[in-house]
């Protein structure tokens, strides 16, 4: 029996859609891309690895953004929360000085917890407070970053635990512990977007909240979640990025919230909300830090980076408003 190879073929084009693939593809031209430019050093593994380390801190972030923005939300504050959460969990790690693994172990969950605390904060302003998510989260955004200043002199928390900087700077099976961090969050709140009801409940609140009210959705709760699932990637990527310096800046984590954003947007979450999804969103991280490394090997000023992240945003959200149109 013969197989009509022709018609197979047309008919996988008609039923392709590029708008359904349009990370994927731009993931891989931009790969092509970077190859080309960077050659022969981008493919060296040292920098694709230290293009995955770079990345993760504000990826990890990233991820749970991504929930806010399919909810209908926006965390402006995560930059600043980010370097507060990590000040604050240094000062309690200082309570156990010395080489204490102890002391890093409930360190580590200290972290998640005050994140995640931090960000329920910002939930509450959105929900209970009903304050627009950009005006809550640009408000808390000052407040965690002046909350850091005070509290470190508008200068270094410096860790006094020995056995801290093995968190941030360690490596398990030839990648970075961040990296891991970065991967193992991303397929956790995979499943819990794409196979939860919780997941089916964000999105429903994203694309009409009022639909969702009527569908018996408890909006209050399903759009808090996530500022708390992103106050507790906060917290993750403080204790890393805090325990690779064994130390916090009152000035680090500047422009977190622009990557993270960048990354979910870029990855197809559409910022109106109700659609996106986690592994767009790792893409997205990957593709920025693909443009960054693009920019230093071909010798384009570092001050010029953001203005490429900013085009990108710019080009991604252009993208959205053409397909919805």
């Amino acid at each position: 029996m013969g197989i009509d190879i022709k018609a197979k073929t047309t008919g996988f084009f008609k039923n392709f859609r590029f708008g359904d693939h349009s990370t994927g593809m731009a993931f891989i031209l931009l790969f092509i891309l970077a190859v080309i430019v960077g050659w022969p050093n981008f493919l060296q593994p040292r920098n694709l690895i230290n293009i995955l380390r770079q990345i993760s801190y504000t990826g990890i972030i990233g991820l749970g953004m991504t929930l806010i923005i399919i909810s209908g939300g926006i965390d402006l504050s995560v930059g600043s929360m980010a370097a507060f959460t990590g000040g604050i969990t240094i000062l309690f790690l200082n309570l156990f000085p010395g080489p204490s693994h102890l002391g890093v172990a409930l360190a580590a969950i200290f972290a998640v917890i005050f994140g995640a605390l931090c960000g329920l904060f910002n939930g509450i302003l959105v929900t209970k407070g009903r304050i627009a998510p950009f005006i809550a989260t640009l408000g808390t955004m000052s407040i965690f970053r002046s909350l850091i200043q005070y509290f470190s002199g508008a200068g270094n928390i410096l860790s006094l635990n020995t056995v801290y900087p093995e968190v941030g700077a360690g490596m398990v099976l030839g990648l970075p512990v961040p990296v891991w961090a970065f991967f193992i969050i991303a397929a956790l709140l995979h499943v819990l977007l794409n196979n939860t009801r919780f997941g089916r409940y964000v999105c429903a609140v994203g694309a009409n909240e009022q639909v969702a009210r009527y569908s018996a959705v408890s909006v209050t709760i399903t759009r808090m979640i996530p500022y708390i699932i992103t106050g507790a990637t906060v917290g993750v990527t403080a204790l890393l990025w805090s325990s690779r310096l064994n130390s916090i800046n009152s000035s680090d984590c500047v422009y977190y919230e622009l990557d993270a954003i960048a990354a979910a947007v870029i990855g197809g979450t559409s910022m109106s909300g109700g659609k996106g999804t986690i592994i767009g969103t790792v893409l997205g991280a990957i593709m920025l830090g693909m443009i960054n490394n693009m920019l230093v090997l071909g010798g384009v000023s570092s001050y010029l980076q953001q203005a490429a992240k900013g085009m990108v945003i710019i080009a991604a959200v252009l993208l959205q408003y053409n397909k919805r149109n």
